[in-house]
């Protein structure tokens, strides 16, 4: 029987960090399903989703433990299982770009949290205008819509709360 772990780990950033990373984990048997990796400021941040028999994921929690322990990297382990799907939903994206204030992720995600919606992804960044150098701040965003949703009402909604907060947004069908 197939098992699952979720791995994250974080440290300095380094040539090799994701070889290292890898080779544990396919070594031991075990099959990266999904990751997400990137750059925080100096540090690396890996998020993965393993799959394995039950001996496969022992031996990968077991690899990962000696890793950590030989240097300065973070790592952590959870069981976990395949997401449960309450009722069909269809992926949108959500772009959001505005002048960088205090609390643009919070209140998008209250947004969609109130109105039980599940935010699948997303990637922030902060830069700066390329030509009047005001610090700019861009979410790109996947959120699960059920199909009973009334779309039209939740891009009313969504656009209203946008223009009140002074966000530039486009919320569309991901192309999958």
């Amino acid at each position: 029987m197939e098992r699952l772990l979720a791995v994250t780990a974080i440290g300095p950033d380094r040539a090799g960090l994701v070889r290292d990373l890898s080779r544990c984990i396919t070594g031991a048997g075990g099959n990266i399903l999904e990751s997400r990796m990137t750059t925080l400021g100096s540090e690396f941040a890996v998020l993965m989703l393993v799959s394995g028999n039950w001996h496969a994921i022992q031996k990968v929690e077991e690899s990962l433990d000696e890793l950590a322990g030989s240097g300065d990297l973070s790592i952590n382990v959870r069981p976990t299982e395949d997401r449960a799907e309450n009722e069909p939903a269809a992926p949108y994206n959500v772009d959001v770009v505005a002048i960088d204030q205090e609390g643009i992720v919070a209140g998008l995600s209250g947004f969609f949290s109130s109105r039980n919606l599940t935010i699948a992804d997303m990637n922030t960044r902060q830069y700066n205008a390329p030509h009047t150098g005001s610090a700019m701040f861009s979410i790109q965003m996947t959120v699960n819509i059920p199909k009973t949703m009334h779309l039209a009402t939740l891009r009313e909604e969504f656009h209203d709360y946008c223009e009140s907060e002074n966000l530039d947004a486009v919320i569309e069908p991901a192309q999958r």
